[in-house]
């Protein structure tokens, strides 16, 4: 017998267990990002005709928003529109080259497909200095990030280039090329670890200059441009934050809009409000203070710490470092915004306003707005009782353009000082006209309910409080200015306690959120003593008192009352059995005891951008996507391509909840034609102050617009049956040391201010989901606060639907904790431990699992389940295993088969 003398070798068997370690870890990482692969693999369902249609619609909405939320700030001598002999123009500013469309981060836009400001001017017959252009093109200005979503670094440099690279040839060129000159400034924002910079030291400009504060080197460009001696300057202001503009108190610039950020299309309206073809409608929903470090909120805004509570954690990126326990005082209570600037000059006793005070501090308040046109509004009718206040408003276009009209109704409520607090004047309702012509007149209908007019009183009462007295209800220009008004009489004080709930509650609005008032004794603001009350050097950090951070640690179950276990039961039953079925049916109680205990750990734990597939009840695969500005895939960008809307502030700045409505029809035409279920939006926090970072995608200052506004788009998106997660729920006002930060406030601030807008959506819109925010309402994450997701938001309000986490950063935020007071679904693509299996763990899976499926059951999902119980992706996945086991095992046996051989043949 022949010898073998060949030794089969070791390489093939290493490179074959190498494939097959390799398949083990492409297995797991298909396991945790599940969704994301998910939706990669549904891009290839999606009908391209259907979703390049609903785009087209939908860029045609989003110009039309940006057309009616510019607004107009100056207007000397009616320098604005340009006309004819105005078609060539000078732009100046680096801005004009780099514009910012939106912000960065889950709310930012994509600029693929912008239109440039450029391109916006030229599409409106304008012809631009392209020797301006190119210098700014060949200059050394540039920018270390871009308006873009799915980014979290923002590049705060006023990026600007210096007069004195500006040669004489080319400004010559410039005087010789038009008499019109545009000088365009712009601010970014956006979502990470820091808010907008209070402090330039380190960012090119100094210790006490902040970001929306005119640079030297754009004071200086403004100064250059009016020494050139154009007939016409006319500054653009593209942010969605307010800037210090009292340049413009001065004659170096003739006119000035303000354009927000305006996506994707919104440059083309730009251009035609420049132009004249587009009457400016807009109205500010921020005020513009000369120096808007001066609210009282701003001095405790920021990195404020205890001490001695530092931990490791990491950011976006996964870069390590150190931080601490963070807190915030809300010191100044109901005086945000308007509320503030708009009482604080004034005499409590005489209501009377000292002008030359609020003067040097507000340049703009909240609700101004210049127009081409001249419009009168007056009182047509006013009508009045126990329940409602209607005014009917006329208002009449005295100009010799044609244009639209925001009415703006305010009331001003009995004050006592001592009492409880109250603004001077607090937004009611609002309307606003169609276009009218010169000299056409159209009656806008305003109405609202008395209830709508009480004041949370934490202090006495624990509810809501309508104190008797006189009420002034006023048609006003804007905050500050009013144009006529009537009287409304309380005869006598009415409590809304649980003897006398308000009519638009489920139950009685009382008190939940008395721990939240402060960890140590926190002086209000109050219009009784403002110099005393009013924060005066903060200190930055405090201790912790006592057993404060053993509870803000503690990431267990909480203790719950014993209860018997859940049923398992097979009942035949398909989740499309429920469709159109009342929250409460009885048929629930039956499917639901068709679900798992693994199917509900499952359904809960892994709700990054998706809800899970459930075989027992056919529940199918449903995605969910951010979209404050946009239908955008955060981990899967280039999947899904929706229109870049305008900043949430220029939407809200619109003060068209019709024009807001057909947005969120349009928008989820989109979500629709991308196979796409639920949108991460609208985002409705409060602009506590201007320097937060997520403010442009937040509507306002005013918790009443922005209310309305996400109600309107939100009645929007039902006609398409896309649910909306409006968020983030709630006190979410500031990134610096976000996640997991403590928000100390009073009670009355919590609901009139904070809570509002969602109360205002979920009462006036069918709104059935709710992302729960990273902060702490005192030392409770909001994701388990009981008080705020289930007494208030359930019980008072009436909520019927899930409610998602924010994407999760850290063990704070708990899913145990979470299901037992409300929140629902973990938004966590590698998936949150549910481990509590106690029977009151098990009931509280089943609630939230409830929740979660009577969203899902009455949304699109049920239509365009366009893929079974399983993704194909997984079979082709399963397909690819067996094949690899089956060549591994084969190789295996026949390599032993050789080596058995070998030894054969050599022993």
């Amino acid at each position: 017998m022949e010898k073998v003398t060949r030794k089969p070798g070791k390489a093939g068997a290493i490179i074959t267990s190498l494939l097959l370690v390799v398949l083990i870890v492409v297995n797991v990482v298909c396991g945790m990002y599940y969704n994301v692969i998910t939706q990669f693999f549904s891009k290839a369902q999606v009908d391209e005709e259907a979703t390049k249609a609903a785009s087209a619609t939908a860029r045609e909405v989003a110009e039309r928003i940006e057309e009616e939320g510019i607004v107009l700030l100056k207007n000397a001598n009616q320098a604005l529109p340009l006309n004819e002999k105005d078609t060539n123009v000078n732009v100046f500013g680096w801005a004009s080259i780099n514009p910012v469309y939106s912000g960065v981060g889950t709310g930012g836009g994509n600029e693929d497909n912008a239109t440039s400001f450029l391109e916006g001017l030229e599409n409106s017959g304008f012809a631009v200095n392209d020797k301006l252009v190119e210098f700014y093109e060949n200059s050394d200005v540039s920018s270390t990030s871009k308006d873009s979503y799915g980014s979290f670094s923002t590049d705060y440099t006023k990026h600007q280039v210096p007069v004195s690279e500006y040669s004489e040839e080319l400004l010559s060129d410039a005087q010789e090329f038009s008499d019109v000159a545009l000088i365009m400034f712009s601010r970014i924002g956006g979502e990470g670890a820091s808010d907008v910079p209070m402090d330039m030291s380190e960012l090119g400009g100094a210790a006490d200059e902040h970001y929306l504060e005119l640079s030297q080197e754009e004071k200086d460009l403004i100064d250059m441009v009016d020494g050139l001696g154009f007939e016409k300057v006319v500054l653009v202001l593209n942010s969605s934050y307010p800037i210090e503009v009292s340049v413009l108190d001065e004659d170096k610039v003739d006119s000035a809009i303000w354009i927000g950020g305006p996506g994707e299309a919104g440059m083309n309206a730009v251009g035609r409000v420049l132009a004249g073809e587009v009457n400016p409608s807009g109205r500010l929903v921020n005020t513009y203070a000369r120096d808007l470090m001066s609210s009282p909120a701003a001095m405790s805004f920021g990195d404020h710490y205890y001490t001695g509570t530092e931990y490791m954690t990491s950011d976006w990126y996964g870069n390590e470092y150190e931080t601490h326990q963070s807190y915030v005082d809300y010191v100044e209570g109901i005086y945000v915004g308007y509320r503030y600037y708009e009482t604080r000059y004034v005499d409590n006793e005489t209501f009377t306003c000292d002008e030359e005070a609020y003067r040097q501090a507000v340049q703009y308040p909240f609700g101004y707005g210049l127009s081409y046109s001249e419009f009168k509004q007056e009182i047509d009718s006013f009508e009045a009782d126990d329940e409602m206040i209607a005014l009917s408003v006329k208002v009449t276009n005295t100009g010799d353009t044609a244009g639209k009209e925001v009415v703006q109704v305010y009331y001003t409520a009995p004050y006592i000082v001592g009492g409880i607090e109250k603004s001077h004047v607090v937004l009611a309702e609002f309307g606003k006209t169609d276009i009218l012509e010169p000299g056409e007149s159209e009656l806008v209908e305003i109405s609202f309910a008395v209830e709508e007019m009480a004041s949370f009183d934490y202090e006495d009462q624990g509810c809501y409080v309508l104190d008797e007295g006189n009420y002034q209800i006023k048609l006003m220009k804007n905050a500050h200015e009013v144009i006529d008004s009537r009287d409304y009489k309380v005869a006598s004080t009415i409590v809304y306690n649980e003897d006398n709930k308000r009519d638009s509650d489920n139950v009685a609005a009382v008190t939940h959120f008395e721990e939240a008032e402060g960890d140590v004794e926190i002086t209000y603001v109050s219009r009784a003593d403002w110099e005393g009350t009013m924060p005066k050097d903060v200190p930055m950090e405090r201790e912790p008192q006592d057993g404060m951070m053993e509870k803000i640690n503690d990431y267990s179950a909480p203790e719950v009352e014993e209860t018997e276990d859940i049923v398992i039961a097979d009942h035949g039953m398909k989740l499309e059995e429920m469709i159109g079925l009342d929250y409460d049916d009885p048929k629930w109680e039956q499917l639901l005891e068709q679900v798992s205990v693994e199917e509900m750990q499952k359904l809960i734990g892994y709700g990054g951008f998706a809800t899970q597939v459930i075989k027992s009840i056919d529940k199918p695969y449903s995605i969910d996507l951010d979209g404050p500005a946009g239908l955008k895939a955060l981990v899967n960008e280039t999947a899904y391509e929706g229109v870049g809307y305008t900043t949430g502030v220029v939407v809200a700045s619109t003060w068209n909840t019709e024009l807001v409505q057909e947005m969120g029809e349009c928008f989820s035409a989109e979500a629709d034609a991308w196979k796409v279920n639920g949108i991460y939006g609208p985002s409705m926090n409060i602009q506590r102050i201007p320097f937060g970072g997520r403010n442009y995608e937040y509507y306002s200052e005013d918790s009443l617009i922005s209310g309305k506004i996400a109600a309107s788009l939100v009645t929007g998106f039902n006609t398409n049956d896309v649910y909306n997660y409006i968020k983030h729920f709630a006190m979410y006002n500031q990134c610096t040391n976000a996640a997991g930060i403590v928000v100390w406030s009073n009670e009355q601030a919590i609901r009139e201010i904070y809570l509002r807008p969602f109360e205002i959506c979920v009462k006036e819109a069918d709104t059935h989901a709710v992302m729960s925010s990273y902060n702490r309402i005192g030392s409770d994450w909001s994701g388990a606060s009981k008080a705020l997701l289930t007494d208030v938001l359930r019980d008072e309000w009436g909520f019927e639907g899930m409610v998602i986490s924010d994407w999760v950063l850290g063990d704070y935020m708990n899913a145990e904790q979470g299901i037992h007071a409300g929140n629902d679904l973990m938004l966590n693509t590698l998936g949150s431990t549910v481990d509590d299996t106690s029977n009151a763990g098990k009931q509280a899976m089943r609630k939230a699992t409830h929740n979660i499926l009577y969203t899902v059951v009455n949304s699109n999902a049920m239509e365009i389940a366009y893929y079974g119980p399983t993704p194909y992706w997984l079979y082709m996945l399963i397909g690819v295993d067996v094949a690899a086991v089956i060549g591994a095992i084969a190789f295996f046996i026949r390599r032993n088969k050789k080596m058995k051989a070998y030894k054969e043949a050599n022993r």
